[in-house]
């Protein structure tokens, strides 16, 4: 649960119906032509555009070499509403900003998805009439931005509620029908024991209405966690969750299951480092699990000063690191290398030497700016002198110009 999201922190509408709606393909309104592979948008890290210190991600992209961006979060609109908006407060319709970002990264040969929901605000599967309406609001996300993938992040207050529950798995299906393609993930709180009862309740409406996403991801933090081994417990648990409640084997079970991390300190104290991290992707990829994210990139880089995991912040990790250090796992699960972290310098090139001045001569007389070549080197005379052989001191009369 992301309880620290809560504190910090124009497209056409497209009608649906829950029964022989036309399909739609996300549409191409911010010029996005290829999807990437579907594990990016698996490793793609969340990242708010708008909050908590907004930072460029054409500088992360060069920093780690990552590809996708987890954009949050779409809410409804805090008056109350069945119109998406960013936040609450900004609506998908007439936006910019996001739109900006999103240019940024496809500019770069990269993309986003997007994610509905999250902890804090009001959600839409809360304040649409039912499911059909549910999905026409996101649609208009889909369309507006030519999304290839999004993110239903169902949790604590809204998964307490059945009628809104309902309606955000029944939008899910229907996008997911109408948008050939779609990437879509369910992320919802992790326990111990995998999930809890709610979450229980989510994977029983999915199974009910007969919806299968890409992955159902669980976050293990803020829930009495420490450390890695405890996440990758919960990730073993929720494995047979969801074999008991599809009635898949393990592998088909790991094959729809993510995980979704908080780097550093989490909104409870717990401390997930980057040793955490890699044992928790080398389980994410020994299982052949489908997804691997954090909350967030806004958070991944040190604090000033540095404050050993006093405070949890929205801005950076409360752990020691380098800037990205936690983005470059979700590199390595999509398959890539990052870059070293340690630049390759620049070798200096080598000055090609030029024709030299007339030979230095000891009976010559020198005065200030006279230029004469010694011993294969170019010199210029500093003040007058006669008799003083060219060489470099601070105190002497000549002023090295380099080889000739």
């Amino acid at each position: 649960m992301r309880r620290l999201r809560a504190c910090l922190g124009a497209a056409a509408a497209v009608g649906l119906t829950t029964a022989g709606a036309t399909t739609l393909v996300a549409g191409n309104a911010s010029g996005a032509t290829t999807a990437l592979s579907n594990r990016w948008y698996a490793a793609a890290p969340y990242l708010m555009p708008l909050d908590n210190d907004p930072l460029d991600p054409a500088a992360i992209m060069d920093a780690t070499g990552l590809k996708a961006f987890q954009l949050a979060f779409v809410l409804a609109p805090n008056g109350g509403g069945c119109s998406p908006t960013w936040g609450g407060t900004a609506p998908v319709s007439s936006d910019t900003a996001v739109q900006s970002v999103i240019d940024t990264v496809r500019g770069k040969g990269g993309d986003v998805s997007i994610s509905v929901g999250g902890y804090g605000g009001t959600k839409l599967g809360q304040t649409c009439a039912d499911a059909a309406a549910t999905a026409a609001a996101y649609q208009q996300v889909i369309t507006k931005y030519g999304l290839h993938a999004i993110d239903f992040d169902l949790e604590e207050p809204e998964y307490e509620n059945t009628a809104a529950i309902k309606n955000e798995i029944g939008a899910a299906k229907i996008l997911q029908r109408n948008n050939p393609g779609l990437y879509v993930s369910v992320t919802t709180a992790g326990t111990a024991d995998g999930t809890g009862w709610f979450g229980k309740q989510m994977l029983l409406e999915a199974k009910s209405q007969g919806f299968t996403p890409n992955n159902f991801s669980i976050m293990p933090f803020d829930g009495g966690f420490n450390g890695a081994a405890s996440q990758t417990s919960a990730l073993t648990n929720f494995n047979a969750i969801l074999q008991s409640t599809f009635g898949w084997d393990q592998a088909t079970a790991y094959a729809h299951e993510g995980f979704s991390g908080m780097n550093g300190r989490s909104d409870t104290g717990e401390i997930f480092s980057q040793t955490d991290f890699q044992t928790v992707l080398d389980y994410a990829t020994a299982h052949n699990m489908d997804r691997f994210t954090f909350w967030s990139l806004n958070r991944d880089r040190q604090c000033t000063p540095v404050d050993n995991g006093g405070r949890t912040s929205g801005t950076c990790s409360s752990v020691a690191q380098n800037s990205w250090d936690f983005a470059k796992y979700s590199v390595r699960f999509a398959g890539a290398t990052p870059p070293s972290t340690t630049p390759t310098p620049t070798p200096t090139p080598t000055p090609t030497p030029t024709g030299c001045k007339t030979a230095w001569s000891p009976t010559a007389v020198y005065t200030a700016g006279d230029e004469a070549s010694y011993n294969h080197h170019d010199w210029k005379a500093k003040w007058w002198t006669q008799n003083e052989t060219p060489t470099t001191t601070d105190w002497g009369p000549w002023q090295d110009e380099g080889a000739c």
